[in-house]
């Protein structure tokens, strides 16, 4: 057990660390152009957002609470 304190110690300072280091979030205004992202779809191909909105107008819904088994 007492081999597992320092390594769980180097785990903490390096998620930490990445913390520090990956800078200020930022939230978009409405109105503001969302970045650029790809996500898999059901059926395992990519889709890019930049595909979708050359289509026309895009909605992005997100169903949060259906994952944290509450």
């Amino acid at each position: 057990m007492r081999r597992l304190r320092p390594v769980a110690s180097v785990a903490l300072l390096v998620a930490l660390a990445s913390l520090v280091l990956a800078g200020p979030a930022y939230a978009l205004a409405v109105g503001d152009k969302a970045p650029d992202f790809t996500l898999p779809a059901p059926g395992g191909k990519p889709v890019k957002l930049s595909d979708l909105t050359a289509r026309g107008p895009v909605v992005i819904y997100t169903f949060i609470q259906a994952f944290n088994g509450t």
